[in-house]
């Protein structure tokens, strides 16, 4: 395996194709990711912000209003409440037994 690895590489070497490109990842297979970084960066600082600055009547954030507000604000077409709560739970933005998001400390 290492040997057809090596081979490989030095062929490229022959050919004078720049190291930058010799590394570049190969086109991978499966599905892209729905979200974007930036979108998903905003999703974050919206579940850091208080509700009542969007104009939502509740204290804490719940994944179905997060998704809404997304939605409404063009952040996101469409995301599931379900999905949010995932996103939020990979970035360790705490829940609480209940499916509403404390305001985290961020």
């Amino acid at each position: 395996m290492a040997r057809r690895w090596r081979n490989g590489w030095l062929e490229l070497t022959e050919r004078l194709i720049p190291v930058i490109e010799r590394l570049q990842d190969f086109e991978r297979s499966g599905t892209q990711p729905l979200f974007n970084m930036e979108q998903v960066v905003e999703l974050f600082a919206l579940a850091c912000s208080k509700p009542e600055d969007y104009g939502r009547p509740i204290s804490d954030w719940t994944a179905r209003e997060l998704a809404q507000e997304v939605e409404k604000q063009g952040i996101i077409d469409s995301i599931s409440p379900r999905h949010v709560g995932r996103l939020l739970e990979e970035a360790e933005i705490k829940h609480t037994r209940e499916p509403l998001l404390v305001n985290p400390p961020c």
